[in-house]
């Protein structure tokens, strides 16, 4: 008796809709810049090591995070960065930075040549704004020179980036957010230039 009842259960359960909800894939979204011109290195100058992003409270998960009306964080589930943000910023960074000419080289971290800056980032907002129609970005830089005895501090700086927000879907928050990141970067150029 309890069988048929148990069976009976399951098969209820082919008509309550569960097999007709649309299956709902994932999407992986490439976070990017690339500086709109490449200049080559210079010949003689500092070498700038670009030590790995940190990421701020939150900014490990991958899902697309957005500001709601009511002030809630929404964190998406079908849509995501590709890496963690921190990763893309630091790859996005290095790039950029070693096309800005600025620098002889532009090291990742494990590289054993010697290095003349530091670069230590954190990457402490990357969000959608739907309500208030805009994304944004924001990243702490500190430059140290490495070239002293002494690790000495030669520039500290929050730099951030707004961009307007067409409409609150995927492709237009994804769209605004790099280009809120292509603005960090190229005032973090600005920024350690007159330390190259």
């Amino acid at each position: 008796m309890r069988r048929r009842a148990v069976l009976a259960a399951f098969l209820g359960l082919g008509g309550c809709g569960l097999s007709e909800r649309p299956y709902i894939e994932r999407r992986d979204w490439p976070l990017t810049a690339t500086r709109p011109t490449a200049l080559p290195p210079r010949r003689s100058g500092n070498v700038l090591l670009v030590r790995s992003v940190q990421a701020g409270a939150g900014l490990e998960r991958r899902g697309l995070q957005s500001l709601q009306a009511d002030g809630s964080l929404s964190v998406g589930f079908y849509d995501q960065w590709a890496v963690p943000p921190a990763d893309a910023v630091g790859a996005a960074m290095r790039q950029w930075l070693a096309a800005s000419g600025l620098f002889t080289a532009v090291l990742a971290p494990g590289s054993r040549e010697r290095a003349d800056l530091v670069l230590e980032s954190e990457l402490t907002a990357l969000i959608a704004e739907p309500t208030a129609g805009r994304a944004r970005m924001s990243v702490t830089i500190v430059v140290l020179d490495a070239k002293a005895s002494m690790t000495r501090v030669l520039l500290q700086a929050t730099e951030t980036a707004e961009m307007p927000l067409v409409s609150a879907d995927a492709p237009a928050e994804v769209d605004a957010q790099r280009a809120a990141m292509a603005a960090v970067l190229g005032r973090i150029e600005q920024a350690i230039a007159p330390f190259a």
